[in-house]
């Protein structure tokens, strides 16, 4: 068994290997079903131990080969919330070899940051939310001799976009990530939404509608004509259940997508929180979703098994462990999608 940790910077002043978040076993899982599976219903044997997928195993990829991976597409794009951010911004932390600060703007820093947002504080959303890398092009714009992937091969992006209704200027966003032309290589899609609509199953399938009728409008290239002509008859008030079944049913492009739902709760959850985003909250919304999000095509990883034995900040939030394993999980996602079919 390897650290992937260690040749990162600050390995040892953080004090994190590998090896104390994943326990590695034999056989890995041979498909993404498989693996989706595995990894939502794993768990750790004791509080803040490795975390083990069930059944099959995921892999616990180097730097180099995580750079490989992301060099496969064209974008890969990530919307959703603090948890999402949280997502990226431990990419950032593989990508650039840096447990110190990976996940922030350090180029930036004033001395008082570099010492509250280091190692394990970079999560801290008090006082680091604001230095968060976002996307990697910050990176190669203003530190590119810290990225380890080669230069222009990836590009991996957050939209922050937190509830529902979506504000206009956030969907504007999200049309700017995307091409009306085909690019040469495909865009992967990693959704996460929940907390900030209270766990409203309904919110949160409407906030997915929206992003997905958003996105295959401005970017047809990622579905079928069909798919479009639907998308935009529902808008003309066709019922919703029987165009969200039929969008599904016409879709024959290349578009994946993963679906994240929240992490576990925290003894530090706020006593006002419990009721409606508590762990049963938590667990009824992982099982509704999952079933929810299938029939539109997108695919679901549950974080509650891996996270409940972990350490978070607040109550919410997972430390730099927890942010890791997460990232390392998409990352097996991403590696597992047929790039050959676009």
């Amino acid at each position: 068994m390897v650290d992937t940790f260690s040749g990162y910077k600050y390995r040892n002043t953080c004090n994190i290997s590998s090896l104390d978040l994943h326990s590695p076993f034999a056989p890995l899982c041979t498909d993404r079903k498989s693996l989706l599976t595995a990894m939502s219903s794993g768990g750790r044997i004791g509080h803040d131990a490795p975390y083990m997928p069930r059944d099959c195993d995921m892999r616990w990829f180097s730097t180099e080969e995580i750079c490989e991976i992301l060099s496969r597409f064209e974008k890969v794009v990530i919307l959703g919330d603090s948890m999402m951010r949280h997502v990226i911004g431990s990419l950032n932390v593989l990508i650039r070899k840096d447990l110190g600060y990976g996940a922030v703007t350090d180029w930036n820093f004033s001395p008082e940051e570099r010492q509250d947002c280091f190692c394990n504080f970079q999560f801290n959303v008090k006082s680091c939310s604001v230095q968060g890398i976002f996307k990697t092009g910050d990176v190669v714009k203003n530190d590119p001799e810290s990225l380890a992937c080669p230069a222009n091969t990836i590009d991996a992006t957050i939209e922050q976009m937190i509830r529902f209704p979506i504000p206009s200027d956030e969907l504007d966003r999200l049309r700017g990530l995307l091409p009306a032309k085909k690019p040469t290589r495909p865009y992967a899609f990693v959704f996460g939404h929940g907390l900030w609509n209270d766990l409203d199953l309904q919110a949160t399938l409407d906030w997915l509608d929206t992003v997905l009728d958003v996105s295959v409008q401005q970017a047809p290239w990622l579905a079928s004509p069909g798919q479009l002509s639907k998308s935009v008859t529902r808008s003309r008030g066709k019922p919703a259940g029987a165009a969200k079944a039929e969008r599904s049913k016409q879709s024959s492009g290349f578009w994946p997508r993963l679906f994240l739902t929240p992490n576990a709760a925290g003894k530090e959850k706020p006593d006002e929180w419990l009721v409606s985003q508590g762990n049963k909250a938590l667990m009824v919304f992982e099982e509704a979703v999952r079933e929810e999000v299938k029939r539109k095509g997108v695919e679901h990883l549950g974080t509650w098994n891996m996270s409940i034995q972990s350490n978070k900040f607040d109550g919410v939030h997972l430390d730099l462990r927890g942010n890791l394993i997460k990232a390392m999980m998409v990352m097996n996602w991403l590696n597992m999608l047929e790039v050959e079919n676009f």
